[in-house]
């Protein structure tokens, strides 16, 4: 019930068959439950096909609930072409689910069902006109029990590859969360995947080393905006010209120049053909939209999560050694001698004040961001690299959430 208020869809059940709707033969189902005799499955099955395919389940989409009941009913549905693209199995103790069903009530006028311990009803109309269901004495569900162990084997079976099976003795809240996430995902798919990956996140939250990790891993071209730019002008080329007398002042470039400098580069043979992987850029929503205004839209992106403290652990005591060119780290990663330690240099972007001036920047933009890549995905920054590596890695490879309609 409550998937079917998110997502706006049809709910399916053989209460609402029954009773809440008008098909062609409801009236032959009605009279075999009137007789106590079991309704056949092709019926069921007729009832069920009339019924999705009326235009609002065409349109809204439907859930099916409790069927099929067994193999037959399943054969049925799929020789009348009705494939669910997920299927969740709930399941619990059997002592759980006989002492849940004791608590079962069941509105006559609307057919939904409630519980008097899990899911009462805030109307007092509701509460009198409640009713306990039929067929729910200790002895039936546990008889109902029995049957569908014997059965769901070959419903697993039939459904196993788009099956999910989720333990249904928790809160309500953290079952009805997993099986969002379950209906909200996609099979993955064989098609070819050219990855358009964007990091976004602080300075020191490790954006450069993972986009490294990925352009090996996968051949995918290492685009960092702030090197791009410093390569322009280091060869000379017009644009690179355009740009030279920023860098040297280290004023920011403007974003222009930037963009034909992304564009450029984003729309050469290697870039279309293996994909890439871009940080530095954008750094604000403004940028985003010029992005998306020039057609490059990245299909995968992140977001660095890191304490203030880390970061400044990260960035303020590094240092380089003049002579070698070599980065060290007064924590981490310690010159090895006095000798280099002495000549060790910190870099002024590496001063705590300059560092906060950067994070003020990057925190005063990243709400917008975050509202404007909607479907991104948050990195937790403050693990080893290669754990983030591996979450990175699973979020590209699996197909994105579907979105909700």
């Amino acid at each position: 019930m409550w998937l079917c208020k998110h997502f706006n869809a049809i709910r399916v059940s053989q209460e609402t068959l029954l009773f809440k709707e008008a098909l062609r033969q409801t009236e032959e189902a009605k009279a075999y439950k009137e007789r106590n005799q079991k309704i056949p499955n092709a019926l069921w099955a007729n009832l069920i096909q009339e019924r999705l395919s009326n235009v609002d389940c065409i349109k809204q989409g439907w859930i099916l609930e409790g069927f099929p009941e067994n193999q037959e009913q399943a054969w049925m549905l799929q020789s009348s072409g009705i494939f669910p693209r997920h299927v969740v199995m709930l399941y619990a103790p059997d002592t759980v689910l006989i002492e849940r069903s004791g608590g079962k009530r069941l509105d006559p006028l609307t057919q939904e069902v409630f519980h008097t311990t899990f899911d009462w009803p805030s109307d007092p109309l509701v509460q009198l006109r409640l009713v306990k269901p039929e067929d729910f004495s200790e002895q039936e569900v546990s008889k109902k029990l029995l049957e569908y162990h014997r059965n769901f084997p070959e419903i697993f079976h039939i459904y196993q590859k788009v099956l999910k099976s989720i333990n249904a003795d928790q809160p309500c809240v953290d079952v009805l969360s997993q099986v969002l996430a379950f209906v909200q995902s996609r099979p993955r798919s064989a098609a070819p995947f050219t990855p358009r990956i964007l990091f976004l996140g602080p300075p020191g939250s490790g954006k450069s080393l993972q986009a490294a990790l990925i352009a090996q891993k996968y051949d995918v071209v290492n685009i960092c905006c702030g090197q791009l730019l410093k390569e322009a002008v280091a060869d000379n080329t017009k644009l690179g010209e355009l740009v030279k007398p920023y860098i040297d002042s280290e004023y920011p470039v403007p974003d222009n120049l930037v963009l034909k400098l992304l564009t450029e580069r984003l729309s050469a043979l290697d870039c279309l053909s293996n994909g890439w992987v871009l940080s530095g850029f954008p750094r604000n929503v403004e940028q985003g939209e010029q992005l998306q205004k020039a057609q490059i839209n990245p299909n995968r992106v992140f977001f660095f999560n890191l304490p203030y403290e880390s970061i400044m652990e990260r960035l303020a005591q590094r240092r380089t050694d003049p002579v070698t060119g070599e980065r060290y780290h007064t924590t981490f990663r310690p010159a090895p001698t006095p000798e280099i330690q002495a000549r060790l240099r910190q870099n002024p972007k590496d001063e705590e004040e300059n560092i906060e001036k950067r994070l003020n920047i990057y925190y005063s933009n990243v709400k917008g961001l975050e509202d404007f890549y909607q479907d991104a995905f948050y990195v937790n920054a403050d693990q080893d690299p290669y754990v983030i590596f591996e979450f990175i890695e699973s979020c590209i490879i699996k197909p994105l959430p579907c979105k909700k309609h």
